[in-house]
Order: structure tokens, then C-alpha cells, then sequence
């Protein structure tokens, strides 16, 4: 018994007629059928195939024929004059058959000419179109939601990150993350816009209809400096089978853009099994909750995700998922302490693993929790493998930038953050480089970084945070205290904001202010967390060395994130050459390092 068709089937409407085969579409456009699969295969226009895929049994929707004509009238018509597009409604006219009889003639006095001139137009033809610039780099835009229903924009989001993080894992091409094509959701560039931003050769667009359980994804590939579409297919699918549809997609993107695909990579592309689409469902909402960038939606991904792993316990990415939402928890702006949240990290992210080896999102949580208790050489290994697996992995460069610069490797560290930046401009900020340039102690250009970053997000606390930081370094303590007054009011009077303004304070000649806010600071641990490094930053800043190592000792007790940067941190300077100091390096397993660069020596 054969299997029942899974394509969409919507009940046409006046304005919205299904035309079954070449012949109907070609007689919906008045052209011949040579000439609309011309057009199909050359110029994108919207035809779809049914499941079993035979060349000749396909269809087409006639809204979609009409707005494909007027989105692309301008452009066929300068490269195809003897097939000029028809109107969005063909209309057999005598104005069409006079132009018909005109093309005739204009064809037999061609056919007049002598035939050595035609051959050598042909080969000046085929000498300046043979030459093909070679696809290194592309940018998967945000898949266009055409189900009519706002609340599936996650369903186009998801499948928009699955896409791009399957391409990631070539070696060989560039890949734009997720993060920044987001940015231009909305944006009202044209194609070669768009890929100049990116710097990118290629652009793939398409969009992601639903009805009922079943699924349609259409995508295009367009060279990005000629907005020449080159590639284009229709994908009908049971919404079970929603992960062997983005591998098939994944594997025909690589096919055209003709990158070299090692046997490895191959594999990664076409894994796929079926998943539940409740499964898929919850796993795709919580990837969207998480997206939001802020607290309430870090916790509500992870009713999602933890949904998703009820319905299905070997569900991989899942897992990814919730290790994602815990390490956003885990900051020192969040106001969670480490013991609530690295534990599960780390049990996630190997649960992931232990059922997908090759998920290097998970490879990279598991670095970067391993990196704050400490356990550099594992950390180590895992950003590596994350970076084998996927190679344009932005965050994997990003925080391994963090482990190279706490180990005294800032040359390499700062190398790092730039290539991150360069694959996610919108994700890798110039906060995140700037942070990268203080721990070197370059502090003009992490103040420049941080400014450009405020220039374009005036409002983000962290980088506001960081800008304050580089600018005490820098000896201006009092361009700081605005700065990091505007961080903590943002981010609801943060702790660790707050440490830091205390330091500006108190190297601005502002002591009362200073102790007055240490003391508020003092007055919150009685009711809530704090972390130990507001601590830190606060008691060096007013020069209480004492007080400031008995918070060293409560901060390695608690595993602080202040402690990873003890050889690359410009406010341990002062204390570097205390015993306390350095037995504290040996027991986080730091051995002490000289920074070299920028004409800074330690």
C-alpha cells in the first residue's frame, strides 16, 4: 500500500487556484512549458513537488505566481527581453499576439545573419559567464513565517537555527550565526545590502508554512552581490519529520555553494531521526523563550525544554537546551549563586552528550562551567572539540577567549574574540571584545569598544558595567561614575554593577559615597545573595587589603567568576606581590603568567 501524500492541500479560493502540472502552469503565464521550468530553475519561481518527487508531477499556487512576477518583473525583463513576464493575470490579447508575430520576425531576420557571427557572439558569451565567483560564505536569513498565525513565528525561528547550525559544521564555509541574521529580521534591505553587511558571498531566504501536522519549507540561494537566484526547492513534510527536512535542505544548500564536505561533516549534515512534534513543539518554544536575552525568558525556556524531555527523554538537544538556560542563570548579574546552577550545567550538558557525542553546543556548556571551577585542562579540550565540530561556533570562540586571556594568552585571546565578532557581529558585541582588551590591559581600546558597543545598545548594563571598569583602569575614575550609576538603575541595582561604582567612588576622592554604598551592599547579604567579587572590587578600591583578601577567601570558597582572572585582572595589580595572593593563584590551579602586549609586561 502505498503511502499517503504528506504535502499541503489548501482549499483554493477565488484568488488562489492550484495549478496541477507544467501545462497549466505554462498556460496560467502564456509561455511555453520550456520556458517557465526555465524560469523555475534559473530565476526561483515558486513551483512545488509532491512527496514522491517526479519531475513531472508538480504544482503551483497562482498568488504565489503573481507575487513572484512583481518582485522580480524588473530583473527578468533586463536579462530575458525575448521572454518578458507576462501580467499577473495572462490575458490571450491581440497586443500579445502582435508581439508574438513581431518576436517571429525578429527571430528570421537573426536566423539571416551569418553564422560565423553568431558562433563567435556565442563563445564572447559563454568567455564572460563561465566564470563563477566561488561561495566561501553565507548567511541563512530569518525563514519567513506564512501560516497566517503570529504564535508559530517560533516554528520559522527554530528551524532558522537548526538550518544554520547544521551549514556550521563545514570547515569550509563561512557561516553567519544565528544571533546576527535575527538582527535583520525586519530589515528593509535588498540582497546585496544585506550581504555586504554580512560579508558574505550568498544569502539563503525562504519561509515555513504549517497546517495541521504537516509542514512546507521553501528555500532560495541568491549570490549576494548580483542577487542572482540560483537554487531553489520546495520541501513538504510530516511535521515528524521536521529534522530529516532541515538535513535534506542542509545537504542541497552545501551542494550548490559546492564546498568541500569531509566524510565527518557529511554525516553530521544528513543525521536526522523522527521526533514527536509535540516534542519538536516544546523544544522549539524554548529555543524562542531563550532568545529573548533576559531572566523571565531563561526561565520559561526551561518549562519548555523540560516538557520536551518528559515526552521524550532521548531527545538530545533538549538537554543542550536547558544547560544554555542555566549558564545564562549563572551570571553575576542574575543574582543566582553558582551551587544553584553549575551542578545542572554540567549534568546536562553531559546527558546530551552521552546521547549525541557530536553536539558541540553542549561540548562548549561543558567548557565553559569546567572553566569556572577551575579545570582549565578539561575546559580546554572541550572548547577544542566544540570548535572541530563546528568551526563557525561564535560563542565557542568567544568564551574560549575568556580561557586563553585568564591563562595569560591575550595575543591569542584578543585573535579569538575578533573571529568571533567576524562570524556573529551582532551577538560577539563590542562590550564582549572590549571585556577581552581591559583583562590585556589595553584600556583605551576597550574604552573605544565599549563606546562603539553603547552607540548602537545605549541601555545594555553589562556594557555599561565594562566601560566603567576600563575607564578606572584608565585613571578616570570620576567619567565613571555616571557610567556605572545608568548600570546599576538598569540592572535593578546589581551587586556586581554596584562593587565596581564603589571603586569609582572611592578613586574619585568620594569616600563618604563609597563606605555609604558598602554598607547598603553589606545590608543586602541578610536578605539575599551577593556575589563575593562586588566584594573584592569594592574593598580594593578603598584600599583595604585586608578586607579585600578575607573576601578573596569567601570568593574561593564559592567558586567566584572574579577568581578565573587572577593573572590577567588590572585591579590585582596592587596585591600581586603578596603570599596570600600567590598561594591563592596555585590553589585555582593558575600558574602565574607574564602578559606581553601592548607594552604592558608582568
Amino acid at each position: 500500500m502505498a503511502e499517503p501524500s504528506c504535502q499541503i492541500s489548501p482549499v483554493a479560493s477565488e484568488s488562489e487556484k492550484r495549478l496541477d502540472s507544467w501545462k497549466e502552469i505554462a498556460a496560467y503565464l502564456n509561455r511555453d512549458v520550456t520556458t517557465v521550468q526555465r524560469w523555475e530553475k534559473r530565476e526561483g519561481m515558486p513551483v512545488h513537488r509532491h512527496v514522491h518527487d517526479k519531475r513531472s508531477s508538480v504544482y503551483a499556487i497562482t498568488h504565489e505566481l503573481d507575487a513572484w512576477i512583481q518582485s522580480r518583473r524588473s530583473r527578468v525583463d533586463e536579462s530575458e527581453p525575448e521572454t518578458e513576464l507576462p501580467s499577473a493575470t495572462p490575458d490571450y490579447t491581440e497586443a500579445t499576439n502582435r508581439r508574438g508575430a513581431y518576436l517571429r520576425f525578429a527571430l528570421a531576420a537573426f536566423l539571416g545573419f551569418d553564422l560565423a557571427v553568431v558562433a563567435w557572439l556565442v563563445f564572447q558569451h559563454r568567455a564572460t559567464t563561465s566564470v563563477v565567483t566561488p561561495i566561501h560564505s553565507l548567511a541563512v536569513l530569518p525563514l519567513r513565517n506564512l501560516s497566517g498565525d503570529a504564535t508559530q513565528e517560533y516554528l520559522a525561528d527554530g528551524i532558522t537555527e537548526a538550518l544554520i547550525g547544521r551549514l556550521a559544521n563545514i570547515h569550509d564555509l563561512r557561516v553567519i550565526s544565528h544571533t546576527s541574521v535575527m538582527h535583520l529580521k525586519d530589515a528593509q534591505l535588498s540582497i546585496p545590502q544585506i550581504a555586504k553587511t554580512l560579508g558574505v558571498d550568498a544569502i539563503v531566504e525562504g519561509s515555513v508554512m504549517t497546517q495541521g501536522d504537516h509542514i512546507r519549507v521553501t528555500a532560495q540561494l541568491i549570490r549576494g552581490a548580483t542577487d542572482q537566484h540560483f537554487w531553489s526547492e520546495t520541501y513538504d513534510r510530516g511535521i515528524s519529520d521536521v529534522l530529516s527536512l532541515e538535513s535534506e535542505l542542509a545537504q542541497s544548500i552545501a551542494d550548490k555553494v559546492e564546498v568541500t564536505v569531509t566524510g565527518e561533516e557529511h554525516q553530521r549534515l544528513s543525521s536526522a531521526r523522527p521526533v514527536a512534534p509535540e516534542v519538536y513543539e516544546s523544544y522549539l518554544k524554548g529555543g524562542f523563550a531563550l532568545g529573548q536575552g533576559n531572566r523571565a525568558g531563561d526561565e520559561q525556556s526551561i518549562h519548555y525544554f523540560e516538557d520536551a524531555i518528559r515526552r521524550d527523554e532521548t531527545f538530545a538537544p533538549a538537554y543542550v537546551g536547558l544547560a544554555r538556560a542555566y549558564t545564562n542563570l549563572g551570571t553575576v548579574f542574575s543574582g543566582v549563586p553558582p551551587e544553584a546552577t553549575r551542578p545542572k550545567v554540567i549534568s546536562f550538558a553531559r546527558k546530551a552528550l552521552t546521547i549525541d557525542p557530536n553536539l558541540s553546543e553542549a561540548h562548549v556548556a561543558l567548557a565553559f562551567v569546567l572553566q569556572e571551577e577551575w579545570h582549565w585542562t578539561e575546559a580546554e579540550a572541550e572548547y577544542k572539540r566544540a570548535l572541530e565540530l563546528n568551526p563557525n561556533d561564535a560563542q565557542a570562540y568567544s568564551w574560549f577567549s575568556l580561557w586563553q586571556v585568564c591563562q595569560g594568552q591575550t595575543d591569542k585571546a584578543v585573535a579569538s574574540i575578533e573571529h568571533a565578532r567576524a562570524l556573529d557581529p551582532v551577538g560577539v558585541s563590542g562590550g564582549s571584545v572590549a571585556w577581552i582588551l581591559f583583562q590585556s590591559h589595553r584600556y583605551e581600546d576597550a574604552i573605544r569598544e565599549s563606546s562603539s558597543a553603547l552607540a548602537i545598545q545605549p541601555n545594555s548594563a553589562i556594557t555599561l558595567t565594562g566601560l566603567g571598569f576600563a575607564l578606572i583602569a584608565d585613571n578616570k575614575s570620576a567619567d565613571a561614575i555616571p557610567v556605572l550609576e545608568k548600570a546599576v538603575s538598569l540592572s535593578h541595582d546589581s551587586p556586581a554593577a554596584t562593587g565596581v561604582l564603589i571603586r569609582a567612588y572611592a578613586h574619585a576622592g568620594r569616600r563618604d559615597d563609597a563606605v555609604r554604598l558598602l554598607a547598603e551592599l553589606n545590608n543586602r547579604r541578610k536578605t539575599g545573595y551577593v556575589p563575593s567579587g562586588a566584594f573584592v572590587n569594592a574593598y580594593l578600591g578603598l584600599d583595604d587589603k585586608e578586607q579585600a583578601f578575607y573576601w578573596l577567601e569567601q570568593a574561593y570558597k564559592e567558586q567566584s567568576n572574579i577568581l578565573q582572572f587572577l593573572n590577567s585582572h588590572p585591579y590585582f595589580d596592587p596585591i600581586r606581590e603578596d603570599r596570600r595572593f600567590a598561594d591563592l593563584v596555585r590553589r585555582v590551579d593558575l600558574k602565574e603568567t607574564s602578559i606581553t602586549t601592548s607594552g604592558f609586561t608582568r
